[in-house]
């Protein structure tokens, strides 16, 4: 009986280590060495060196406000309701974080967000290997917020070449490198999630953004966006203070024809049609039969401007430019907004109730129109002088009734800025009117005696 127990435990014994159980096999060896430099890493390779810090030095204002002084008189509480800050106070330094591009290593040349260098009093860039240069600003486009900084130096830069974005694919791997939350050269990659997207922030319409569901955070605003090859395809922007989990990015082929103006002209001259148009209310859409789509009707076509001899005429209900939708006369200037001049741009259009295409090339605003928007939009007349040996602009006129009579001024103040730019000249004032004639409002900073403040022109 003990026997046969024994020979059972050697035939179960026997038994596992056939099966492995007890003795098992060699296992395989595991397969390898995987690659580690996958695609991703090649192209933050390429154009990491070409990514820069930018930090900015603002100049604040503190102190007492001097509209205690004309409390008294009604006209001035008028004025100064429009008016919220003065020059002439203590400085304070305010420093600001972003990131940037270098596109040309040969002449310094830079790209970044508008909004990371505005009203910048010093601006200061950190390359990769942490050498520190003081940038000039060449030019900014605060409708398409792009900026283009300049630095000086002996040797030439690592640069990132500027790409193609016209034939990105929704799906495809694309990678962001920037300084979020001042964490210098910080990698993040996703998909392009949807393309040409439109976003409202500040007060202004941004369009054809690329959607990524990489994140963009504070800090990463003007680093580059790449493909999968290394390629700069986009501008990354964190102006959209709603978006989590997802970031957003201007094309670089529509940075393209801002960066050459801002090159040759230090700033981008907008774009124009010479067409005044009127929004397709209920009425006019019965009477044109576009249905509840709107669009924007012809009313007048500028003999000497670019839509002269288009075919398009007076009646004609424009609903489409490009692969904007156009719904209304500010969905039109809006997307106008988007565009330079020496662009060419479709024109969709009904003509009584039929289809109709037709190609534009858009010019420069004439700046001889610009007196004519100042007097008819803002009421003021202006003219060139001199104070103490420097040029400035002086209020000639104003008229009665106007959106600068509203809130109180009056010949002799002085402009010395439209929103950003600084007008020292009717020339400049006239550029810049030009600049942001599709404005809902203009900030202005105005002088009068030895204070000068902040005021909003409303048209």
């Amino acid at each position: 009986m003990k026997r046969r127990r024994v020979r059972a435990r050697w035939w179960l014994l026997l038994l596992l280590s056939a099966g492995g159980l007890i003795f098992p096999a060699r296992l395989p060896a595991a397969p390898g060495p995987y690659p580690r430099e996958t695609p991703v890493v090649r192209a933050v390779k390429l154009a990491g060196p070409a990514v820069v810090n930018v930090s900015t030095r603002q100049a604040g204002s503190e102190g007492p406000s001097p509209f205690h002084q004309f409390r008294d008189n009604n006209l001035f509480d008028q004025f100064f309701r429009d008016f919220f800050e003065s020059f002439g106070r203590r400085e304070s330094q305010v420093t600001s974080l972003g990131s940037g591009v270098i596109i040309d290593g040969k002449k310094g040349f830079i790209l970044t967000n508008e909004h990371v260098v505005v009203q910048a009093s010093e601006i200061l860039v950190q390359t990769v290997d942490e050498q520190e240069f003081q940038a000039r600003l060449v030019g900014s486009d605060p409708d398409n917020d792009l900026a283009l900084l300049q630095i000086q130096t002996k040797k030439t830069l690592p640069d990132l070449p500027l790409g193609d974005s016209d034939d990105l694919m929704i799906g495809e791997t694309v990678i962001a490198i920037g300084n979020p939350f001042g964490l210098t050269h910080t990698v993040t990659t996703g998909v392009i999630s949807a393309l040409n997207r439109s976003l409202r922030a500040g007060g202004r319409v941004f369009r054809d953004f690329i959607q990524i569901d990489a994140p963009i955070n504070p800090g990463n605003s003007g680093g580059p966006l790449l493909d999968i090859n290394g390629r700069l395809i986009g501008i990354n922007t964190a102006i959209y203070d709603k978006a989590e989990g997802i970031g957003f990015a201007i094309p670089i082929s529509k940075a393209k024809r801002i960066i050459q103006e801002l090159i040759t002209y230090g700033e981008v001259h907008p774009a124009w049609l010479g067409l005044s148009l009127q929004t397709v209310d209920a009425n006019l859409a019965s009477h044109f039969g576009t249905g509840d789509q709107g669009g924007a009707v012809v009313t007048q076509v500028d003999p000497n401007g670019p839509a002269a001899d288009s075919g398009l005429a007076r009646g004609d209900v424009i609903v489409g430019l490009d692969h904007h939708r156009v719904s209304s006369t500010d969905a039109y200037e809006d997307i106008l907004r988007g565009y330079t001049s020496g662009n060419t741009v479709t024109i969709k259009a009904f003509r009584q109730k039929r289809a109709m295409e037709v190609k534009i090339r858009t010019s420069s605003y004439p700046m001889k129109k610009a007196r004519d928007l100042s007097w008819d939009l803002y009421g003021l007349e202006v003219e060139d002088e001199k104070i103490q040996g420097q040029p400035v602009v002086a209020i000639k006129n104003v008229r009665r009734q106007s959106p600068a009579a509203r809130i109180g001024l009056r010949p002799g103040d002085l402009v010395h800025q439209i929103n950003e730019v600084e007008t020292s000249t009717v020339e400049k004032y006239l550029r810049a009117l030009a600049k942001y004639r599709f404005r809902q409002g203009l900030s202005a900073i105005v002088q009068r005696g030895q204070y000068a403040y902040h005021v909003t022109l409303t048209p």
